[in-house]
């Protein structure tokens, strides 16, 4: 089993920064790719994707704005998030999409406000 656990929400102002992180433990090995999902009342939706060879993926709302990046020897995936916007507001959760059985891990979401 993978357990993934996010740490660094919080509130910042319009326009400023923020980094969250993400630990994986577990079976890592079964690992394929991990992300970042957001999700706001009667909202849910993907932010950015890393796969294992480094590869990233991003949503067109935050496309040159925020960052994904992977530490392997940490087990740590981050999202660094700049130019921060009032929309970004959401509980942020980090994902696993895992070779094996049950195919999917998440964590239980950082919460992240940016206020106007």
């Amino acid at each position: 089993q993978v357990q993934l656990v996010e740490s660094g929400g919080g509130l910042v102002q319009a326009g400023g920064s923020l980094r969250v992180s993400c630990v994986a433990s577990g079976s890592i090995f079964s690992i394929n790719a991990m992300g970042w999902y957001r999700q706001a009342p009667g909202k849910r939706e993907l932010v950015a994707i890393i796969t294992s060879s480094g590869s990233t993926n991003y949503a067109d709302s935050v496309k040159g704005r925020f960052t994904i990046s992977r530490d392997n020897a940490k087990n740590t995936v981050y999202l660094a998030m700049n130019s921060l916007k009032p929309e970004d507001t959401a509980v942020y959760y980090c994902h696993a999409s895992l070779r094996t059985s049950p195919y999917n891990a998440w964590g239980q979401g950082t919460q992240v406000t940016v206020s106007s």
